[in-house]
C-alpha cells in the first residue's frame, strides 16, 4: 500500500513539473522575439538531457574506468552544448535587472501625441504653422482630446474664428469613447468662447444646454444647469452696468477747510433689495446655487433668520446629482454661519456630521471629523466678548493746541 502511495505521489509531482514547465515554456515562446529559434533551443535541450539521463547517468553509476574516461567527458560535452545553446539567455538573465533600472526593461511603450512643437509655434505667433503641427499629430491619434482642443483654442483665441472652433468641438462631441466629463469640458469651453469673444450669452447657453440634453440627470448636467442660471442672473446686472452713465462732479476747493462731519462713510448695500432680487431670480432659475447661497447668507447675517438660511442650504444639499465638492462646501458654509450666529454645539455638530454620513471613508469625511474634534474650541473663540467702556474722550484731539503742555 505504501509503495502505491509513493507511485501516486511521484506521478502527481511529475505532472506538476511537466505542467509548470510547459506553461513557462509557452509564455516564454510567446514573449520571444524569435519563437522559432527558441523552440529549436528547447528541442535541443530536451534531446541532450534525455541522452545524458539514458546513457551517461548509468555509466557514472557503475563507476570504474568507463565513468572516469567516458562518463565525465560526455557530461562535460553535454554541459558545453547546453551552455552554448543558452549563453545569450543566461547573460540576459544576469544583466537585465541592472539594465531595467535605466531603460524600463520589457515594459511596452505607449505611443502618445506630442504637441510641444505646436505650442511653441503658437507662442511665437505662427498660428497656421501651429495648426499644421497639431493636425500632423491628430492624423496619428484622431480622437485625442488635447490636440483637438488645442486647435479649437488657436482658432478662437488667436485667429478669432469662432465658427471653426465650434466645428472642432462639435466633432469632438460626436466622437465615440469620450467620457461625459470630456464632452462637458469641450462644451463649457465653447460657452467660454461665446462669452469672451462676442459677449453672446445666448450662444453660451445653447452650448451648455447640449450637456443637459446629452447627459440628463447627471452631475455634468446639473453643473451646466447651474451655469445657465448664473448667466441669466448676470445678464441684467451687466446690461444695467453698460447702460449706466457716470457724471463727474466738480471737485471741492479749499479742501483743508472742510468740516470733518462733511465726510460720510459710503452707503451700505441694501440687503432688502438684494434679497428681493435674489428671490425673484430663484423663482425663474431655482438651480442657481450661487444665488441661493448668497440669499442664505443675507437671511443669516441681515435678518438673523438661521432657520431660513438653513432651508436654503438644505435645498442645495438635497438637490440630486450635485458634485460632492459643492455639497461639502455648502455644509461647511452652513456650519460657519451657525457658529457665527451663536448656535449650540449639538446643532453645529449635527451639521458637520452630515458630511461623514453622506461621504463616508473620504477625505472630506476625515476633515469634518477633525473639525468636530475641535468644534468646542472654535465655538469658544467665536463667543462675544462684552464691550469694556473705557470712558469719554474729547474729539478732534489732533487739532488741540500743542503749546499747552506740562513743560510750559
Amino acid at each position: 500500500m505504501k509503495h502505491l502511495f509513493e507511485i501516486i505521489f511521484d506521478g502527481i509531482l511529475l505532472l506538476i513539473v511537466i505542467g509548470g514547465g510547459g506553461f513557462l515554456t509557452y509564455h516564454t515562446i510567446l514573449r520571444s522575439e524569435d519563437p522559432a529559434q527558441l523552440i529549436f533551443k528547447w528541442i535541443l535541450t530536451i534531446v541532450t538531457v534525455a541522452l545524458m539521463i539514458i546513457f551517461i547517468c548509468p555509466m557514472m553509476a557503475r563507476g570504474g574506468y568507463n565513468a572516469a574516461f567516458g562518463g565525465v567527458p560526455l557530461t562535460a560535452l553535454g554541459g558545453l552544448v547546453l551552455a552554448i545553446t543558452w549563453r545569450k539567455d543566461l547573460a540576459t538573465l544576469v544583466a537585465n535587472p541592472i539594465g531595467n533600472l535605466y531603460d524600463g526593461g520589457d515594459l511596452e511603450y505607449e505611443a502618445r501625441p506630442m504637441y510641444s512643437h505646436a505650442v511653441a509655434l503658437r507662442k511665437r505667433g505662427q498660428h497656421q504653422e501651429a495648426l499644421a503641427s497639431a493636425l500632423e499629430q491628430l492624423e496619428k491619434f484622431p480622437n485625442d482630446l488635447e490636440g483637438q482642443m488645442l486647435m479649437a483654442d488657436i482658432h478662437a483665441e488667436n485667429l478669432h474664428n469662432l465658427d471653426a472652433a465650434s466645428l472642432i468641438i462639435q466633432h469632438v462631441c460626436n466622437q465615440p469613447k469620450h467620457t461625459p466629463g470630456n464632452i462637458a469640458y469641450a462644451l463649457n469651453t465653447l460657452a467660454d468662447y461665446h462669452l469672451k469673444l462676442h459677449h453672446d450669452r445666448e450662444g453660451a447657453r445653447d452650448a451648455l444646454r447640449q450637456i443637459i440634453n446629452r447627459f440628463p440627470e447627471s452631475e455634468v448636467a446639473m453643473l451646466a444647469a447651474q451655469r445657465i442660471a448664473s448667466l441669466s442672473g448676470k445678464e441684467h446686472a451687466i446690461a444695467a452696468q453698460e447702460q449706466k452713465k457716470y457724471t463727474v462732479a466738480e471737485g471741492l476747493t479749499n479742501i483743508g477747510l472742510v468740516e470733518p462731519s462733511f465726510y460720510q462713510a459710503p452707503a451700505a448695500p441694501d440687503a432688502n433689495k438684494e434679497a428681493a432680487e435674489l428671490v425673484a431670480h430663484l423663482q425663474n432659475h431655482p438651480l442657481d446655487g450661487e444665488a441661493r447661497e448668497k440669499l442664505a447668507t443675507i437671511y443669516a447675517d441681515h435678518y438673523h433668520r438661521m432657520d431660513m438660511a438653513a432651508d436654503q442650504f438644505e435645498q442645495l444639499i438635497t438637490c440630486p446629482n450635485q458634485p460632492q465638492k459643492r455639497v461639502v462646501l455648502w455644509i461647511n458654509h452652513l456650519a460657519d454661519l451657525q457658529i457665527r450666529h451663536g448656535e449650540k454645539y449639538d446643532t453645529v455638530r449635527a451639521t458637520l456630521q452630515r458630511v461623514i454620513d453622506l461621504f463616508p471613508n473620504t477625505a472630506a469625511a476625515e476633515v469634518a471629523n477633525n473639525r468636530i474634534a475641535i468644534l468646542k474650541l472654535e465655538l469658544k473663540g467665536k463667543e462675544k466678548v462684552s464691550d469694556v467702556k473705557m470712558g469719554a474722550y474729547e474729539q478732534d484731539v489732533g487739532l488741540k493746541m500743542k503749546g499747552k503742555s506740562s513743560l510750559s
